[in-house]
């Protein structure tokens, strides 16, 4: 197997020996940071991004505050589900790992014993992402971009292939974008109950957070009435 990357006739595996034989030129520091990120580092990134996106639209307010945090809730939601869905197409297509039948790579972590297609990291910070997108492009894209970063540092660590991101990639995409109208439908009255308590609704709604189309008064302006416009004409 390992003569593929030599002979060109595996695409899969050629692009694998040079990603991962960056490793091999870099520095030991580059290596461990690119482990620690892509093993750990940037699925916290993702958590942190989430709790920015919510933080950024109940600040935001207005009258689509329920299903915006409603659209947030359901990131994380997602890539729980699409790993989910994950375990038994790993278990079907029981594709083992790259270091399994391919000598000479730069293997970053040890202890990767599971199968390799599809990758979790990739499947779960993309669906993270495109369940940001649909709450917040800007915040969406950002996770976009981290998600892609994840899948480079899974084939540079020598734990995957590029198809099994690129499989993971879409599998975290088909998931979040595919149920999630189920998800709108059944997250938002439950966002929108929230907001109506006293108690947990800044959850939803920053306090003086104005619904859209209300007009902001300064204290003590005098307010004009209708009937003093009509007697001063």
């Amino acid at each position: 197997m390992a003569g593929l990357a030599e002979s060109g006739s595996n695409p899969d595996v050629d692009l694998l020996y040079d990603i991962n034989g960056l490793a091999k030129d870099a520095p030991r520091w580059f290596d461990r940071g690119v482990e620690f990120v892509g093993e750990y580092g940037l699925l916290i990134a993702m958590v942190l991004l989430v709790a920015g996106c919510w933080w950024t639209v109940r600040r935001r307010g207005g009258e689509d505050a329920a299903s915006s945090v409603a659209a947030v809730v359901w990131a994380p939601l997602a890539a729980g589900i699409a790993v989910l869905v994950n375990v038994p197409i790993r278990d079907f297509v029981a594709r083992p790992r790259p270091f399994v039948d391919h000598q000479g790579l730069e293997v970053l972590v040890s202890g990767k014993t599971d199968y390799s297609f599809v990758s979790d990291h990739a499947t779960l910070t993309m669906a993270v992402a495109v369940g940001l997108f649909i709450a917040n492009r800007k915040f969406g894209l950002i996770g976009i971009g981290l998600a892609l970063l994840e899948g480079f540092c899974r084939v540079y660590m020598g734990v995957h292939y590029p198809t099994d991101v690129i499989g993971g990639f879409a599998l975290g995409t088909a998931v979040a974008l595919l149920l999630s109208p189920l998800a709108m439908l059944l997250l938002t009255p439950v966002a929108k109950a929230v907001e109506g308590s006293a108690r947990v609704g800044g959850l939803i709604r920053a306090r003086g957070a104005a619904l859209a189309g209300e007009e902001a008064v300064i204290a003590g302006a005098r307010v004009e009435r209708a009937e003093d416009r009509d007697l001063a004409a």
